[in-house]
């Protein structure tokens, strides 16, 4: 499982720093109106015009546009307005923290999981660890789920379902 390990930790550190540049980056807020209709405004076309270039008519384009603001639109039809707005489409997922962080954070949340339940055990037979050693453990534990299995550490959990 080690060259798994690499594997994951390397892909997430590519897109990592691929992501990075556009992360929380307020220039891709979707406009009010909408992209459509903000580069159609920008271009100088109206709707009828647009809806020309595309072969429907302007209340079928008024709803696209609309159904892009509302959520509702689809990936092709996004890409054929786009395509007729000489645009291209850039679809992505943006992370709102770096991958590896997340993967980290998921690990010490399964090891504090693991950790709350050993330790209420051994601290009823009063071999409960101190503070720092429990911090000690977490991270141990949290390290050895990254190793040895990185996919693990998104099965839904006992407290979870």
């Amino acid at each position: 499982m080690p060259y798994q390990h690499d594997s994951l930790a390397r892909a997430r550190k590519q897109l990592d720093q691929k992501l990075a540049p556009i992360r929380g980056e307020a220039a891709f807020v979707r406009p009010a109106k909408g992209w459509v209709r903000a580069i159609r405004d920008a271009l100088g076309m109206t709707g009828r015009q647009l809806a020309a270039r595309l072969g429907i008519k302007q209340p079928t384009l008024v709803a696209l546009e609309q159904g892009e603001v509302n959520g509702t639109i689809t990936i092709g039809r996004l890409k054929e307005l786009a395509e007729a707005l000489d645009c291209t489409l850039v679809y992505a997922l943006v992370p709102n923290r770096p991958l590896q962080q997340i993967v980290e954070e998921r690990a010490r949340h399964l090891a504090n999981l693991r950790l709350t339940r050993t330790h209420h055990s051994m601290r009823l037979e009063d071999q409960g660890l101190n503070v720092d050693d429990l911090a000690d453990e977490r991270d141990r534990l949290a390290a050895g789920l990254l190793r040895d299995n990185a996919r693990q550490i998104w099965r839904p959990d006992e407290d979870e379902m």
